[in-house]
């Protein structure tokens, strides 16, 4: 079981869609775009997600500004092959709680930047 997660972006419109296979995928007449982790160039620091081990659980979070018009959009793990994700939204902090399994990815999306991930190790 995979613990990468899949995404496609439209070009045109900016909708992202999460995907299980690399069939192509259509939005607004054109084919989708492969979502890469760490790939934007701009501050790491502020969108690669971090996160403190605390018992059986982690503190993820990302040190990320939180406003209106540029925020980031969730946090996810994914591990053993399943997703859990935390919906966001503008004004509140950037942060979530998850299981801890070792070997997981967490990822976060910002509105602006993309697709981030770090390993759970």
């Amino acid at each position: 079981m995979s613990n990468e997660l899949k995404l496609k972006k439209c070009t045109i419109c900016g909708k992202v869609v999460k995907v299980e296979n690399d069939e192509p995928v259509m939005c607004c007449g054109k084919e989708m775009v492969d979502v890469v982790p760490n790939s934007v160039d701009c501050a790491v620091e502020k969108h690669k997600p971090t996160y403190e081990k605390v018992e059986d659980e982690i503190f993820a979070k990302v040190n990320h500004v939180m406003e209106k018009d540029h925020y980031i959009e969730w946090i996810s793990m994914v591990a053993n092959g399943e997703e859990t994700r935390v919906e966001l939204y503008p004004e509140q902090e950037a942060s979530a709680r998850f299981p801890y399994v070792k070997g997981a990815k967490l990822y976060a999306y910002c509105n602006k930047h993309g697709l981030w991930q770090t390993e759970v190790e």
